[in-house]
């Protein structure tokens, strides 16, 4: 099923690229972790977030 031409548009308000929103909430979801735990594995991987 294509996407929306503006699927990007609910992420708009974020600094961060749709694509790194999509992996915490991924991270988050599917394993027993808390977001500083997610906010570390993503530090730890190059990516400097705030929860």
């Amino acid at each position: 099923m294509p996407r929306p031409p503006n699927s990007a548009s609910s992420f708009r308000r974020f600094n961060s690229s749709p694509e790194v929103i999509r992996l915490v909430v991924l991270m988050y979801v599917r394993l027993p972790l808390s977001l500083r735990n997610v906010e570390t594995l993503l530090f730890e991987r190059g990516t400097d977030m705030c929860h």
